[in-house]
């Protein structure tokens, strides 16, 4: 059996190159997305857009309101969007426990597939403001997922792979057009609109245009 990794795909800019990234290392890809409650459906669509482009062995996306519970800017319309730009300190756009949510499913799906392998794409150079986007975040869900399942004490160790958590935006987008990444099918946008054009001033489209400009790249990305 070829080894087999599963691959949280947002559809954004960064998930879109870790899957990227998994399948140049030889594995057999299975993503999983999130209908969380999120403003925008636009990035989800891209995730459907990317994983059918990029042959994933499946996608699957799973429903999870998360709106319920709110407190986030993301989930929550009754909290702006920032759009004045980056700050310092954890941003209202911060997902309570959102990371934490999407690995353990994934980790559930991993067991199933036997898969030996998880890939995130969380950064902490450029935005470092999302506490579970941090290593030593990563180090511990590893350490506990390895401890709470059949495959973890049977001795099939599961590794969390974060391959872009020390690299900027600018080295993220340099790696993903070097591995043919079509950027131009992915959404970054939290205020997106439905056919995915981008609002161009929130902190996470901020981010995408310091990225291209920072390696001179064309930035593909459709905006309002």
């Amino acid at each position: 059996m070829n080894k087999r990794a599963v691959v949280l795909l947002s559809g954004g800019l960064d998930s879109t190159t870790a899957l990227a990234i998994a399948k140049s290392q030889g594995y057999d890809c299975y993503a999983m997305s999130f209908n969380y409650g999120q403003r925008s459906l636009a990035e989800l669509n891209a995730a459907k857009e990317v994983a059918k482009s990029m042959n994933v062995i499946e996608h699957i996306v799973v429903n999870l309101d998360m709106s319920q519970i709110g407190g986030s800017a993301l989930t929550d319309h009754s909290i702006d969007v920032p759009t004045s730009g980056v700050e310092e300190g954890i941003p209202v756009t911060y997902v309570p426990a959102r990371n934490t949510v999407f690995l353990s499913i994934a980790l559930g799906w991993a067991e199933v597939l036997n898969a030996e392998r998880i890939f995130i794409g969380v950064n902490a150079v450029d935005y470092s403001g999302y506490p579970d986007c941090r290593p030593e975040f990563i180090k511990a869900f590893e350490t506990m997922a390895n401890l709470a399942t059949k495959a973890g004490v049977e001795g099939q160790k599961l590794k969390i792979e974060a391959p872009l958590i020390n690299l900027t935006k600018s080295q993220i987008i340099a790696k993903g057009i070097e591995l043919g990444v079509d950027y131009s099918q992915t959404v970054s946008c939290y205020k997106a609109t439905d056919d995915g054009n981008a609002c161009g001033v929130c902190d996470s489209c901020r981010l995408r245009k310091q990225g291209f400009e920072g390696q001179g790249f064309p930035d593909p990305t459709r905006y309002i």
